[in-house]
């Protein structure tokens, strides 16, 4: 009602603009046989992907409000001409590698596996909200902790924005997070994007660029931009004050792995040449939680720092 009331408008006094009277950006979550699509303004952005034959779910494929796909195609399927190393890496995830004797992030067969175990929220709207309950299964088939994840959709000028707000709690006894670069909250991204064999450059909150300056340092945000067909698009990540270790290190890759790792702290400490490495080495006693938090930014249109500042200082800034 409200979109034909300011078009009547619109048509009588010839004044206002069909954009000023646009609906607000409605996100459509879509339930199907192991996965939830997440569509805006009808448009496909993203699937929830939880077949129980994956190793943990995942995002995929992410595009652009355009349409571009911003993700690499494997493991899901094979493209001609695209790389097909690390089978781990599967479009959006969250993982890590050395958790007790188990390691979460470099198998691409199981176990140990992050298993999604139900959806306990979806709903749409102006806003799309996707919270799950997943468990972190290692080899003796114990579930070693429970993980509530959820995800909120929502659209701005020439970008798509998935909020991600994760608590991981120890379920059967401590657990340990041994410090390594493996991990933790990552992307992998299309071909176009990569530094190396791409358009794709690296830029930090530190004004940091490129792999090489920006791999293994702290910094509150990260975006790779690049270009397809003359087209500037690219993917921010943003880690919030509130998040475990604030700010997160970076295991950014020019191959195209796009990795927010807050707790490999001694092995990019190392990396880095730095003088006394500090391990962090997080330990939850049972029952015990962390919690973890970060936005991504699909996004279309050159960005400067200056307005990527502006937008985690905004973020930030929400309880």
């Amino acid at each position: 009602m409200r979109t034909t009331h300011c078009l009547m408008i619109a048509g009588a006094l010839l004044l206002l603009t069909v954009s000023s009277c646009a609906a607000a950006p409605k996100v459509e979550l879509i339930q199907g046989k192991d996965k939830v699509d997440i569509k805006i303004n009808g448009k496909f952005f993203t699937s929830y992907v939880y077949p129980l034959t994956l190793t943990k779910p995942s995002l995929w494929p992410l595009q652009s409000p355009g349409g571009v796909v911003m993700t690499r195609s494997f493991p899901f399927k094979k493209v001609e001409g695209e790389s097909t190393d690390h089978p781990h890496h599967m479009g959006v995830f969250f993982t890590y590698d050395k958790v007790n004797n188990d390691g979460f992030w470099n198998n691409s067969t199981y176990p140990p596996q992050v298993k999604h175990a139900k959806i306990k929220k979806m709903e749409s709207g102006e806003k799309g909200t996707l919270a799950t309950e997943l468990h972190w299964v290692g080899k003796s088939g114990q579930t070693l902790l429970k993980e509530d994840r959820t995800m909120v959709f929502s659209a701005g000028p020439d970008q798509y924005i998935v909020d991600f707000e994760i608590t991981l709690t120890a379920a059967n006894g401590p657990v340990v997070f041994d410090d390594t670069k493996e991990g933790m909250f990552a992307v992998r991204v299309a071909p176009f994007l990569k530094e190396k064999g791409g358009t794709g450059e690296y830029l930090s909150s530190n004004g940091d660029k490129t792999e090489k300056k920006v791999w293994g340092k702290r910094a509150p945000w990260v975006r790779l931009q690049g270009k397809i067909q003359e087209k500037t698009l690219g993917i921010a990540i943003f880690n919030h004050p509130k998040s475990v270790n604030y700010p997160t290190y970076w295991h950014a890759r020019g191959y195209g792995l796009f990795s927010a790792n807050p707790l490999g702290q001694f092995a990019f400490q190392k990396g880095r040449k730095e003088k006394n490495p500090k391990p962090y080495r997080l330990t939850l006693q049972p029952g015990k939680s962390t919690f973890f938090k970060f936005r991504v930014v699909v996004y279309e249109g050159d960005r400067t720092a200056a307005q990527w500042n502006q937008h985690f200082k905004g973020w930030a800034a929400v309880k």
